[in-house]
């Protein structure tokens, strides 16, 4: 075959095209795969960022609640607040504490106490009242329920309002130291609004653009309920999505024909893109963290934060687990907020945290649980009670707060960790060595130990039998004479509570405080004045005189109680006094003087009563407008006393007589006492001299022969 030129070319071009072909091929090929590699890419890109986006507004969900729920349990799992809210005055104990509070306070925007049954002890909105079923509708009382339902957990709901998304929080107020043993019968709701300002943070913090709320979903974007069980209901975070996958993709588009390197590149920006990402949800998850653990106002860790804590085993360089719990209540915290101001107590608890913290180097942990209470971990071989000395020697020294000099100081309680002992049952046995140093008189550092346990149990069952005569009826009134010192006759008597308890007579000086601290005071007080009128009702010339427990005077609602009393037994006012002592005009003078003036106006008389045992001056006799002082026993017993004491008495009778108040001598219990109170002016003798405390029958049978004397 003869071979031409032009199909030698033909044979030539033949490979070429083929190779041109096989080239374009490949170019097309490889640029296919590279364009579905690099969209795949795009996409995988914009989901990660959606799910990263999805994850951070989840965290800062979380965030929200974890903060709110934090404040209700540190709220309603107190102390104070399961004694206010089984007290005579919870309403005015929630405003207070809660409901002034709400009206600017970056934590909550309302708060609500509920009683059991539904019914709203305290409810208020930036710190105005309202109507909780009103406002948050009937699924209100059914979280109230699941609440009571499981006391020991915090229960949250999202709700429609006219502030917008509106989560609520509720725990059953409880004792923070007893245990399971109480009664959950109120629950503690706080609320807050998740309003533009909440949204701007979020957005900020968690890097979410255009964040808005919207009632429904909204297509186009990205939707996040707010609660997985109100999913139907409820409201839903809204943002955009910021697409990287997309924008990197534009840069690239224009040099598609450089895939390997553009996709070197891409991978490499995704990377970085990510891993900045991931750090920035990282601290922003540590930075939520902190927030929940710790209070905002010291520093230092709250109540959750101190639990876990106290949850990671101990030990120190020996590889000894040596822990001790130390508690402290500040005293007078409360006078310093009343006199200075919010500004200055918030300002003292700064300077007292960071007294604490510092105040020795086996403290390894400090804490505020709540108002003027703080706690420290120590973690080391030193003594606890020279740690508690240390702290209370570092508290008693004054503070400049604001170029004023504050003082006040604190009582501590601490235990040591046994083996396999749980957090809750240290801070238990700190907290009841924190109560016996508060009640043996303040300014102590004392240790737990099992006898306060026998003790807290045998206060409880005296309490319980307590309660339990005083609805049975059993506190009977017993009646000492008032006598006149000049003529001898009975002026009145003075009614005094007795009680025979299971185990034998109890003394008043026992069940008195225990009524105090279970809240019965109130009703022992009524009690013993209506029984004490319907005796000395019909002596027309007998007056009553009857003993006022401080708690009683500082109850708003006392005048009105004994004005009904008086009504209901048809009893001259004339004819009662009322009988307190000094303490209660110094702790709360403004509520005892309005009770006093409510009361006097009536024609309802005041005796000071043990005058010369504390400081009560005449400036305190005039301020009140006393009608009669009382003076102590221990006066009357030092007549005898060669250091001048029956001169000091003399002078304390001259001086009620200046100011023309009449005087009654209690405790007189000889002739030569007699004669001499008699002598000095005293114009009315108590004590067993002129007679003993006796029954109703006995007195009756005193008076009727009295008459026939007569």
């Amino acid at each position: 075959m003869k071979v031409t030129p032009w199909s030698k070319t033909a044979g030539s071009v033949t490979p070429v095209i083929r190779k041109v072909l096989l080239t374009a091929f490949g170019v097309i090929l490889l640029t296919l795969i590279t364009g579905h590699v690099v969209f795949s890419m795009r996409d995988a890109a914009n989901r990660i960022d959606d799910n990263r986006a999805i994850a951070a507004a989840g965290a800062a969900l979380n965030a929200f609640l974890d903060r709110l729920s934090g404040t209700v349990t540190d709220n309603a799992v107190w102390d104070d607040a399961y004694t206010a809210e089984h007290g005579d005055d919870a309403a005015s104990w929630a405003y207070d504490n809660w409901g002034a509070t709400s009206e600017d306070y970056a934590l909550y925007d309302g708060v609500i106490v509920v009683a059991m049954g539904g019914d709203a002890i305290s409810a208020y909105l930036k710190g105005k009242e309202f109507s909780p079923t009103d406002y948050f509708g009937p699924a209100f009382l059914t979280q109230v329920q699941q609440s009571l339902d499981h006391p020991d957990e915090t229960v949250s709901r999202y709700y429609r309002t006219d502030g917008g998304p509106t989560l609520a929080v509720a725990q059953v107020i409880q004792p923070y130291k007893d245990g399971n043993d109480f009664k959950a019968d109120k629950t503690l709701v706080l609320f807050k609004f998740l309003d533009n300002d909440a949204i701007a943070r979020m957005a900020q913090d968690y890097e979410l653009e255009d964040l808005g709320v919207s009632s429904e979903k909204v297509s186009g974007k990205l939707n996040l309920p707010l609660s997985a069980s109100q999913d139907k209901d409820g409201f839903y975070l809204v943002w955009s999505s910021l697409e990287p996958g997309t924008k990197v993709f534009k840069l690239v588009a224009p040099a598609l024909m450089f895939a390997v390197l553009l996709l070197v590149l891409f991978l490499f920006a995704i990377g970085a893109t990510g891993a900045a990402e991931a750090k920035g949800l990282r601290k922003a998850a540590e930075a939520a963290r902190h927030d929940a653990t710790h209070d905002s106002l010291s520093g230092l860790l709250n109540r959750s934060g101190l639990i876990n804590q106290l949850e990671q085993p101990a030990g120190n360089e020996d590889g000894k687990a040596v822990r001790v719990l130390h508690l402290l209540d500040l005293d007078g915290f409360k006078s310093v907020n009343d006199t200075w101001g919010h500004a200055v107590g918030d300002e003292l608890i700064g300077k007292v945290a960071e007294k604490i913290r510092s105040a020795h180097p086996e403290i390894a942990h400090a804490a505020r649980l709540g108002g003027d209470e703080f706690a420290l971990i120590q973690e080391g071989g030193t003594a606890p009670e020279k740690i508690g000395l240390i702290v209370l020697d570092i508290l008693s020294r004054p503070f400049s707060v604001e170029g004023k000099t504050v003082e006040i100081g604190a009582s501590v309680g601490f235990a040591i960790e046994e083996e396999g002992m749980k957090p809750l049952e240290l801070l238990r046995r700190a907290d009841m060595a924190l109560y016996r140093a508060k009640d043996l008189g303040r300014g102590r550092a004392l240790g737990y130990t099992h006898e306060y346990d026998a003790d807290r149990e045998q206060a409880t069952r005296l309490e319980q039998q307590l309660r339990l005569a005083l609805a049975r009826g059993e506190i009977r009134a017993a009646f000492q004479p008032l006598v006149s010192a000049s003529s001898g006759r009975i002026q009145g008597v003075e009614a005094l509570a007795r009680w025979s308890g299971p185990d034998g007579n109890v003394s008043p000086e026992i069940f008195i405080p225990a009524a105090e601290r279970a809240g019965l005071i109130a009703p022992l007080g009524e009690y013993m004045l209506r029984k004490s009128i319907q005796v000395v009702r019909d002596w027309n010339s007998l007056d009553l005189s009857v003993n006022v427990s401080p708690l009683q005077l500082c109850d708003p609602g006392f005048a009105s109680v004994v004005r009904t009393i008086l009504e209901e037994e048809a009893f001259e006012p004339t004819r009662l006094t009322l009988e307190v002592t000094e303490g209660v005009l110094i702790s709360n003078p403004e509520q005892a003087r309005r009770s006093i003036t409510a009361l006097k106006k009536i024609g309802v008389r005041f005796a000071l009563d043990d005058f010369g045992c504390g400081y009560a001056s005449i400036g305190t006799l005039r301020e009140f407008g006393f009608d009669r002082m009382k003076i102590d026993r221990s006066l009357v017993w030092g007549i005898e006393d060669k250091q001048g004491g029956d001169e000091l008495l003399r002078a304390t009778i001259s001086l009620a007589a200046a100011l023309r108040i009449p005087v009654t001598a209690e405790g007189t219990e000889t002739s030569s006492q007699l004669a001499f109170l008699q002598q000095a002016g005293c114009d009315q003798i108590q004590g067993y001299v002129v007679g003993r405390p006796m029954s109703a029958k006995e007195l009756t049978a005193r008076l009727l022969s009295m008459e026939e004397a007569a």
